[in-house]
């Protein structure tokens, strides 16, 4: 049976999306099963992207507007329907972050989100987020788009060991996130460092942050507690937090001893083909 449910397409961009696909699709005098087999999936599945249950793919979106001839119109939109998926608190954090020249960030716990493997994110969403994981994750990995631009922000990355050693998803995922990392060391717009244990106190004792630069607007300061983020261009605290940054990176591996560091924790914690 045709799932008719109504959606308000004010409600959200998700909401929008499902709406304008169900009536470009009756539009065009196709069914939800004769839709998808142009498209190479279930009508089941256009069903449920219509009714808001779940969140389309870029490439699903790319094909729609193939079949429909609608001009790009829904990968244009997809990319705000990924993006609302994100946390609400986080969502302005995300889209001055796609914004930013320049990234600067301290990571004491886990992999920044922009350098994450999908399994690497599903593992660390799904402590918390069991009900909206999909959802969630599919936000992430559209985060991720903005290192694929044809001239992507300058991203500058201090890791503390203890990220590398702690064992997010089993040790294959482990290894394939270290493997990851690993491919961003030649990286032009890319620059990673970890931050060994031996170097004892430092300047980020005090947690993870991020500094965001931008070519006009003022510079941002980022950091996250348990439910919610803390955003500030209040100077006094840039000034603070770039002095810190600097001297963390003056303190951290350089990025041939980074690569060296990674390779081997990759060898000795996971393991050749280590089984999860």
């Amino acid at each position: 049976m045709v799932n008719i449910r109504s959606l308000d397409p004010s409600a959200s961009p998700l909401d929008y999306y499902g709406s304008e696909l169900r009536r470009l699709r009756e539009d065009s005098g196709l069914s939800q099963a004769q839709l998808g087999a142009i498209v190479f999936c279930t009508g089941s599945l256009v069903g449920q992207i219509e009714t808001a249950h779940k969140v389309p793919t870029r490439e699903f979106s790319e094909r729609i507007d193939a079949a429909l001839m609608t001009g790009g119109f829904f990968t244009r939109l997809v990319g705000l329907v990924l993006r609302s998926q994100l946390p609400p608190w986080f969502q302005e954090y995300a889209e001055l972050e796609a914004k930013a020249a320049y990234i600067s960030t301290y990571q004491s716990q886990m992999v920044y989100g922009l350098l994450q493997t999908e399994e690497y994110a599903r593992a660390v969403l799904g402590v918390q987020q069991t009900d909206r994981l999909e959802k969630m994750l599919a936000g992430r990995m559209e985060r991720q788009r903005i290192l694929q631009r044809e001239q992507p922000p300058v991203l500058c990355v201090v890791l503390d060991e203890a990220v590398l050693r702690r064992e997010i998803g089993g040790r294959d995922v482990m290894r394939a996130q270290l493997e990851h990392l690993l491919s961003f060391i030649d990286a032009p717009w890319v620059q990673i460092q970890v931050l060994s244990n031996a170097v004892g106190e430092h300047p980020g004792l005090e947690g993870s942050f991020n500094l965001l630069r931008f070519e006009k607007d003022p510079d941002l300061f980022y950091c996250e507690r348990y439910d919610s983020g803390h955003m500030t261009v209040n100077s006094s605290v840039i000034r603070e937090r770039s002095v810190g940054y600097a001297r963390l990176q003056a303190m951290a591996a350089s990025p041939t001893g980074t690569a060296e560091l990674i390779a081997r924790v990759m060898e000795e914690q996971y393991g050749p083909g280590a089984v999860a």
